[in-house]
């Protein structure tokens, strides 16, 4: 059986679909079939160190486990006690590329650990971010390569006026979480 060309994706950097069922038409199960390797090929292809190097990248999940657990704690309870909404881990921990039937079992397992330390990472950022929302809404002197979803309301560095009139509407300007439906 011959192997078609799949078309190219653009990547736009939004997701493939916003919501819905992830069952795709039986042409493109085909198609994704096709295109599988078995695992023990890719075994077989796959660099000696890299396949040595990997107990060292699994062995994280318990650190980040263990995070997740402590995070989750502080989240449930401080936030309520500090009036800030909680972020929602369905936002950030979405496991559906190991559904996809073009992966051998080693993708996917490689698809789902790497889905929940990016996503539990991320969840982090913006618990952090709206912490530091509520208790040090000021910016930094100096420019940071990234700045979290909640850096743009922070107040400007060294403006000791504007901190003692503002902060404290600051620390409760969750307003627009509200209108895009993620505020509890």
């Amino acid at each position: 059986m011959k192997k078609r060309q799949t078309k190219p994706v653009v990547d736009d950097g939004k997701p493939c679909r916003e919501e819905g069922p992830l069952s795709p038409s039986l042409e493109t199960l085909i198609e994704h079939r096709l295109h599988k390797i078995s695992s023990w090929k890719h075994l077989r292809s796959t660099e000696l160190l890299v396949i040595l190097s990997s107990p060292l990248i699994y062995a994280s999940a318990v650190p980040f486990l263990l995070l997740d657990v402590a995070v989750a704690i502080y989240q449930f309870v401080c936030f309520p006690i500090y009036g800030i909404p909680k972020v929602r881990r369905k936002d950030y921990l979405i496991f559906d590329r190991g559904r996809l039937a073009y992966l051998n079992t080693i993708e996917k397992v490689g698809c789902i650990y790497c889905s929940y330390a990016n996503g539990l990472l991320a969840m982090i950022t913006e618990i952090a971010a709206r912490t530091e929302q509520h208790f040090c809404p000021i910016k930094h002197a100096h420019r940071l390569a990234v700045t979290h979803s909640r850096y743009a309301k922070f107040l400007p560095y060294g403006d000791a006026r504007a901190y003692r009139r503002q902060s404290d509407g600051i620390a409760r300007a969750y307003d627009d979480l509200a209108a895009s439906g993620e505020k509890d």
